[in-house]
């Protein structure tokens, strides 16, 4: 199948994943066809079965803001054309959705289906704002097929927009040969790790909130992946609470399979997680999560057995369950090894693939509606 795929070129989820489908695609013998305005994070294009195509956007004076959204609609149609697309798979609704729509208003001499993906923030922030909400409902249901990569962010669309057509809930998924555990040397001190965007939902201040708590119980450090608008608040908090030299800010990671395994526990304190990408990754990884509840992230963190969540902004809880699994090796162990068996039993990419390419062609032969 030839599948052209949009996404933000960035380190958000919604990139990461679409990334991550494209290469799990090309892998199993399909020709993918990236259309963005920057190379997607983690893509390589050397590789057998991936193209990418720039979205070049012409600065005019006439215009005060470069009009992508028509740019990327009509590079969408040229490599349509071209290499002949059977479906345009977009990531987050707003603006690809409706710039894939009016790609294929404007392939006449043959079906160009559409699917549209939606992450998270695209519903629960962008979507949600009053200006933006009647043309997120429009783009939902003006899709060929319309994938959640969460229930809840599936009810949550159902409940904010109204709309009454199907959602399929695809998970977001790992490739757990990638992604696995590593043998640990002996150290002086534990490893927390928190990889995210550094966007206020994400609560990157809690981090480091929660790693004062656990020093005073248990030697430990914290590496934080990333960046973003909060990370200059997060070093200045560091140094106000006087630990900053066991924080160590690493910047945006391409390679965060080789940094999870290096850990002892991932830090979530999110607002929201639609799904929790980063706990799914470092669960992979024989990682334990503490997160906190809310959002999605339930359907892949199982309380007490492969992680811990707790109330959003209860620095105390979240600093105490840390503790509690660096302090018992026998407990870290067996919540590791849960952690690793929910991340290959329901999440590895060979399980979750396929239901993308049973979609795609439920879409291709008009199934799907």
């Amino acid at each position: 199948m030839r599948i052209g795929i949009t996404c933000y070129p960035t380190y958000g989820g919604s990139g990461i994943v679409a990334t991550e489908l494209g290469l799990e695609l090309a892998q199993r013998g399909h020709d993918v066809h990236f259309i963005s305005n920057a190379n997607p994070i983690r893509l390589d294009s050397s590789l057998p079965g991936i193209h990418y195509h720039e979205v070049e956007v012409s600065n005019y004076p006439l215009f005060q803001y470069p009009p992508y959204t028509l740019a990327l609609a009509s590079r969408m149609f040229e490599v349509a054309a071209c290499y002949k697309l059977d479906l345009v798979h977009v990531h987050y609704a707003i603006p690809h959705s409706i710039a894939a729509l009016l790609a294929q208003q404007m392939t006449t001499k043959r079906r160009l289906p559409f699917i549209t993906t939606l992450h998270g923030t695209d519903i629960t922030l962008v979507g949600a704002d009053r200006s933006y909400l009647p043309i997120t409902r429009f783009s939902i249901e003006k899709s060929d097929g319309v994938t959640a990569v969460s229930t809840y962010l599936k009810e949550r669309t159902q409940d904010v927009f109204g709309v009454t057509r199907p959602l399929e809930v695809i998970p977001n998924f790992v490739n757990c040969e990638l992604y696995r555990p590593c043998v640990q040397g002996t150290r002086e001190s534990a490893v927390l790790v928190h990889v995210s965007n550094f966007r206020p939902v994400k609560r990157v201040l809690d981090c480091i909130r929660i790693l004062k708590h656990v020093r005073r119980h248990v030697p430990a450090r914290l590496l934080m992946a990333g960046d973003g608008p909060e990370r200059g608040a997060a070093e200045m908090l560091a140094e106000e609470l006087d630990i900053a030299e066991h924080v160590t800010f690493l910047g945006k990671q391409d390679h965060v399979e080789r940094l999870l395994p290096t850990a002892d526990v991932l830090l979530l304190p999110s607002e929201m997680e639609s799904f929790g990408l980063a706990a799914l990754e470092a669960m992979a990884c024989g990682v334990p999560p503490v997160a906190t509840l809310g959002g999605g992230i339930g359907e892949l963190v199982t309380h007490g057995q492969d992680g811990y969540l707790e109330e959003v902004g209860d620095v105390t809880s979240q600093a105490q369950r840390v503790i509690e699994i660096l302090s018992d090796p026998v407990l870290h162990a067996r919540l590791a090894a849960a952690a690793r068996r929910t991340a290959e039993t329901r999440f590895d990419s060979k399980r979750i693939i396929p239901l993308y390419e049973r979609f795609y062609t439920e879409v291709c032969e008009g199934v799907r509606a």
